[in-house]
């Protein structure tokens, strides 16, 4: 049993870097706690959708709650409510602790590998996304307030609104941005901007990870001097600025990029950070996210083919 866990372990790491084209209705989710797959199909289709993106360690979500709570016991029978919990930095017990704080009683699904939040073109949470019952966009926000209340309201009368634009990437923006990876090898570091201080009260420790990859990750690099290190930082609550700080705090050396739309993110599946993934050809050899031993990750890297 343990050799074909191994070995499914290993078909996973190497799958090529290749997007694809998705529909929305058949994105991949899971019911929580059960974590059972789910997708947005199975909802009953004569009625408009509320999907509130979220993360419970993310304080502007946990203040909405009540109010998202509250719309669910007017509008829920008129209107598919989904909380769907982002499941980026998460833990089960912390998602199950806001439930019961809140007394949230509509269906909680995670988005356990990101597709959705690509599809729908999150760039932070929490954030709320209303579509009419032909699953077509109509409004989105980051805010719980009366405009999102009417625009609820106005869907479960059965009024017709008119079509939101999208934020989505398309497929061929997907796969433009992973072609610098499908050729050669390449050593990803993935972070955030953010993680080691917004995350110092919810996840302390994920916060010291953060903290101590990056301020060793140069002098990491230097002991692999002839390959192509690239720091890539998730894009949420990120821009130009929050990343130049960024290089700025830990006086960084390599380069750093944001990964507008989460695209590397969801296409190598980081839902943790940090992590370094030592890619070649578009296939990840090998994925370390314990830098506690310098010594020991570059020998993982070196023995990584």
């Amino acid at each position: 049993m343990r050799k074909i866990f191994y070995l499914l372990l290993c078909l996973v790491l190497v799958q090529p870097v290749i997007a694809k084209a998705t529909d929305l209705q058949l994105v991949e989710l899971r019911t929580f706690p059960s974590f059972t797959p789910v997708n947005l199909s199975t909802l009953p289709k004569d009625k408009p959708l509320y999907v509130k993106m979220w993360a419970s360690w993310c304080k502007p979500c946990i203040e909405q709650m009540p109010h998202f709570q509250s719309l669910y016991q007017r509008f829920g029978d008129k209107v598919n409510f989904i909380a769907v919990n982002i499941d980026f930095n998460e833990k089960p017990e912390e998602v199950s602790a806001v439930i019961e704080r809140f007394g949230l009683t509509m269906p909680i699904w995670t988005d356990a590998k990101g597709q959705l939040a690509l599809e729908l073109g999150l760039v932070g949470t929490p954030y709320s996304v209303l579509m009419n019952n032909q699953g077509q966009q109509v409004y989105t926000s980051h805010e719980s307030d009366k405009v999102l209340g009417g625009f609820i309201e106005r869907l479960a009368q059965g009024q017709n609104l008119p079509l939101a634009s999208s934020d989505s990437v398309s497929v061929s923006e997907q796969n433009r941005l992973l072609v610098p990876y499908q050729r050669g090898e390449h050593y990803l570091f993935f972070s955030a901007t953010w993680c080691d201080w917004y995350l110092a009260d919810s996840r302390p420790k994920m916060a010291a990870q953060c903290k101590n990859a990056q301020q060793g990750l140069d002098s990491l690099a230097a002991k692999l001097p002839n390959v192509n290190w690239t720091g890539i930082v998730n894009h949420l609550w990120t821009d130009d600025k929050a990343l130049a700080e960024f290089n700025v705090k830990y006086e960084m050396k390599l380069p750093f990029k944001i990964d507008h739309n989460g695209v590397l993110f969801q296409q190598f599946n980081i839902r943790k950070i940090p992590v370094l993934l030592k890619v070649k050809d578009g296939k990840v050899l090998t994925e370390i996210s314990d830098f506690t031993d310098s010594a020991a990750v570059i020998a993982r890297l070196k023995k990584a083919h």
